[in-house]
């Protein structure tokens, strides 16, 4: 049994470095291609997966505690710190895209067309739900609901990156000045969304 509780601590392990490594890749590519492109979007995309990196390392971290056999109490007050600062940061980048959309669309400001923005957000719709669907098994196996809410991460990041592509996509193709701001409003949702519920978690008041 513990033999076997070790091998799916490994397999978390690995899933976790794999999809860190991917937010940094996308982070990157995410940043880049918004700010290139002035697209607030994309920006508020990049600066997403920046904060999924520091969820990842932080279930890393977890991980590894258990793969040494920290004592519970321990890996548990430390995922609710990480949850807190997580979440407060993403609670202040919806208020900071927020505040930068409504201000592009006052002013008119239209964002430039983004291939690279576009072919990111592409992939990250294609894998964000398998990662998350490989999360949430491993996390009902080892009972971590740290892991199976980080899967739960992934499903919110496959919808930014549905609301990134298509305000990519109509700025690039169909010249529409004010929907990636629009976009960007909507992508607001799922950012403020994530950000309460880590904020309450790290508070200690989610069920």
């Amino acid at each position: 049994m513990v033999n076997e509780t070790g091998k799916l601590v490994q397999h978390g392990l690995r899933t976790e470095y794999f999809s860190t490594a991917w937010m940094v890749f996308e982070f990157s590519v995410g940043l880049y291609s918004g700010l290139k492109a002035g697209s607030i979007l994309l920006i508020a995309f990049g600066l997403d997966s920046c904060l999924e990196i520091i969820s990842g390392s932080a279930l890393i971290w977890r991980l590894r505690k258990a793969a040494k056999g920290a004592p519970a109490a321990e890996i548990e007050r430390a995922e609710r710190q990480s949850s807190l600062i997580v979440g407060t940061v993403l609670l202040l980048l919806a208020l900071y895209v927020t505040g930068v959309a409504i201000t592009n669309l006052v002013l008119h400001q239209a964002a430039d067309s983004s291939l690279s923005g576009i072919g990111i957000a592409i992939a990250s719709v294609i894998l964000m739900p398998l990662l998350a669907l490989r999360k949430r098994t491993l996390g009902k196996q080892l009972h971590s609901p740290a892991l199976m809410e980080d899967g739960m991460c992934n499903v919110t990041c496959a919808y930014m990156a549905a609301t990134v592509l298509i305000g990519a996509t109509l700025t690039a193709w169909v010249g529409w000045w004010w929907s990636d701001s629009v976009a960007a409003l909507v992508l607001v949702y799922f950012i403020a969304s994530e950000g309460w519920e880590a904020f309450q978690v790290g508070c200690g008041r989610a069920a």
